[in-house]
C-alpha cells in the first residue's frame, strides 16, 4: 500500500473520535504532500527546526504538533505556527511557551507528558507534578498557553499486558484529573506498534509515524 491509501484506512479503522498525528519526522515533504493529498491535516516533528523548514514548504492549512522533547530555549522558533506541543515536562516550560504566544499574538495548546514506562530513557513527569502544575497559582495567570489534555509513552516491551498497565494506569489518573478540569479533553497515548491496546485504553490521540511512512531514513 502507498502512503495515501495507509492514510485512508488508518482514517476508516480510527473513525471520527480519535485524532491521528501522522508522524512525519525525517520524512521528504513529498510524502508529507502525499499524506496531505489523502485528507492529513495533523503531523507530528520532534525536531524544531525541521519541522519549521516543513511549516515554511507546505500548506499552510497543516496542524504541526510537536512531539519530541522541547528545549526552552527552541520555543520561539515554532511559537508563530504550532498548533499542540506533546511533551511539556514543567511549569518553566509552559512560562516559556506563554511569553512566546504572548509575542505572536496567540495561543498555543499542550499536553503534559506523564511518565508512565519504566524506561529511564522516557521524559515526563509524575501524576502528582500535573496536577501541582494545574493547580499552581502561576499556572492559573497564563494568558495565552493552555494544558488541553495528557500524553503518555508505554515502556518499549513485546509485553502487552506491562503496556496495557501503563495505558490504563494514565487514564484513570486522566479521568480523575478531568473532573477538576474540565478542560482536558485530549489523551495522546499509542504508537504504530501499540495504538490498538492505546485505543482500547480509551485514547483519543495517536502518533503513528513508521506505519504510515515506512522505517525511519530507509528512503
Amino acid at each position: 500500500m502507498n502512503i495515501s491509501e495507509i492514510i485512508t484506512s488508518y482514517k476508516e479503522e480510527l473513525g471520527p473520535d480519535i485524532t491521528l498525528v501522522a508522524i512525519s519526522k525525517t520524512k521528504p515533504v513529498s510524502d508529507i504532500l502525499e499524506a496531505y493529498n489523502a485528507g492529513q491535516r495533523i503531523f507530528g516533528e520532534n525536531k524544531i527546526q525541521e519541522m519549521t523548514e516543513k511549516w515554511e514548504a507546505l500548506p499552510k492549512d497543516i496542524q504541526w504538533h510537536m512531539v519530541g522533547h522541547v528545549q526552552t530555549n527552541k520555543v520561539k522558533y515554532m511559537a508563530p505556527f504550532v498548533s499542540l506541543i506533546h511533551a511539556v515536562d514543567s511549569l518553566k516550560l509552559l512560562k516559556e511557551i506563554n511569553k512566546e504566544a504572548i509575542k505572536n499574538n496567540r495561543s498555543i495548546d499542550c499536553l503534559l507528558q506523564i511518565k508512565i514506562a519504566e524506561e529511564d530513557s522516557k521524559f515526563g513527569i509524575s501524576v502528582e507534578e500535573a496536577r501541582e502544575i494545574l493547580h499552581s497559582e502561576t499556572y492559573s495567570k497564563f494568558t495565552n498557553v493552555k494544558v488541553t489534555g495528557l500524553m503518555g509513552m508505554a515502556t518499549f516491551t513485546n509485553d502487552m499486558v506491562q503496556v496495557k498497565n501503563e495505558f490504563e494506569y494514565l487514564k484513570t489518573n486522566f479521568d480523575t484529573l478531568q473532573k477538576k478540569y474540565p478542560e482536558l479533553k485530549i489523551l495522546s497515548m499509542g504508537m504504530s506498534s501499540d495504538y490498538k491496546t492505546a485505543i482500547n485504553c480509551g485514547s483519543n490521540m495517536v502518533r503513528i509515524g513508521s506505519s504510515i511512512f515506512g522505517e525511519r531514513n530507509t528512503h
